[in-house]
């Protein structure tokens, strides 16, 4: 799927709120952090005796993630994500394949 790397839509910005321009990247998943209280109660309960103390998924189903796409507008700089349909390929702003070509 091939999504262009600008979108002329609404912006919710306190100072926009009118069709605007914005940029458009794809949202990527930020590094875990280790001073979570998640994931220091799990260490905490990892340590010592007694091997594995959590499940670990293994009967992964899907195939494909959902796409969020991260907008943000260029007149205010507000940035919003909105969640796109599964795909296999996914594609910002490439160029047209050529009619006849390979």
């Amino acid at each position: 799927r091939r999504v262009h790397g600008t979108r002329k839509t609404f912006c919710k910005g306190s100072k926009c709120k009118k069709h605007t321009l914005h940029k458009v990247t794809q949202y990527k998943a930020g590094k875990a952090s280790l001073h979570v209280q998640g994931k220091r109660r799990y260490d905490r309960k990892q340590q010592g005796y007694g091997g594995q103390t959590k499940p670990i998924f293994r009967k992964k189903a899907k195939t494909t993630k959902k796409i969020v796409l991260r907008m943000e507008c260029t007149e205010c700089k507000y940035k919003m994500q909105v969640a796109i349909k599964r795909c296999k390929h996914f594609e910002l702003g490439g160029e047209k394949k050529k009619k006849g070509q390979m």
